[in-house]
């Protein structure tokens, strides 16, 4: 697996996941829709061809495509 797999939203999305935001927060933090944020979660799983937005996080640290703040 390629580096940098994550563009620059699924990225802030991402990041925003790792301080424990709901769906609803990470919306209205980036002013887009919750279904959009789920598409984008939805997009990286599938990406990372793993089940759960847990494991997409687990995987992205490993990846160091994420740090933990």
């Amino acid at each position: 697996m390629k580096s940098n797999i994550l563009t620059p939203r699924e990225k802030e999305i991402f990041e925003l996941l790792t301080l424990n935001k709901t769906t609803n927060e990470v919306a209205d933090n980036l002013n887009i829709s919750e279904k959009t944020v789920r598409n984008h979660i939805s997009n990286v799983m599938q990406k990372l061809e793993v089940k759960s937005r847990y494991n997409a996080v687990i995987e992205l640290i490993k990846l160091g495509e994420l740090k933990i703040k």
